[in-house]
């Protein structure tokens, strides 16, 4: 499910647009907003695309740490698993503390 950060609501993995309100999920789904946090970021030098261990095979693929302008947007492209993309971004800090 992808989840809309203008209505709250949730949409199938499939949806390009909220099904609730719209707006175009490629910009303003949760997955969406937080990649472009952390490529804003300076102190995030990676990402990793962290997937569950009940992942599809595209998402396996996906799986791994790349440059900031090298990470997928979520859902995988691909994906099959039943319940919809399990991947999450993680940052690869450059720095802990200030």
């Amino acid at each position: 499910m992808r989840t809309c950060t203008v209505c709250r609501a949730p949409s199938p993995d499939t949806a390009s647009v909220c099904a609730r309100c719209g707006a175009d999920l490629s910009t303003y789904s949760e997955t969406a907003v937080a990649l472009r946090r952390l490529q804003a970021n300076d102190r995030v030098s990676r990402i990793r695309l962290i997937v569950g261990d009940d992942a599809c095979p595209a998402c396996r693929s996906a799986e791994g740490e790349l440059a900031k302008d090298r990470v997928p947007s979520l859902p995988v492209p691909g994906c099959s698993h039943p319940q919809g993309c399990r991947c999450f971004y993680e940052p690869a800090l450059v720095e802990i503390y200030p």
